[in-house]
């Protein structure tokens, strides 16, 4: 083998700008800009509307929801912030 693989590196350069990042993810379908659903209109988005970006109402939906209204949490078993300290293999 003789050589160093072309592009090495080229993930460690920053994108610094719009317009490269539109290049980047432009051959890559729908995926960028990331639009919040909050900063839609409400005909756009369940979470959409409002006077200021909120929610409005509960995030979590339930599994038999119909396909329109399932964003957010999804039949979530648990929601809210995580307490208490987790368990590793040490602490045993």
């Amino acid at each position: 083998m003789v050589g160093v693989v072309a592009g090495g590196g080229r993930t460690d350069k920053p994108i610094l700008k719009a317009g490269r990042a539109y290049h980047k993810y432009r051959v890559k379908r729908n995926e960028w800009p990331h639009v919040r659903g909050v900063a839609m209109n409400p005909v756009e988005h369940p979470h959409g509307g409002g006077n200021h970006q909120h929610i409005g109402h509960p995030s979590t939906v339930k599994r038999d929801a119909p396909a329109g209204k399932k964003v957010g949490l999804i039949a979530a078993r648990r929601t809210g912030r995580l307490r208490g300290i987790k368990k590793t293999d040490k602490d045993n």
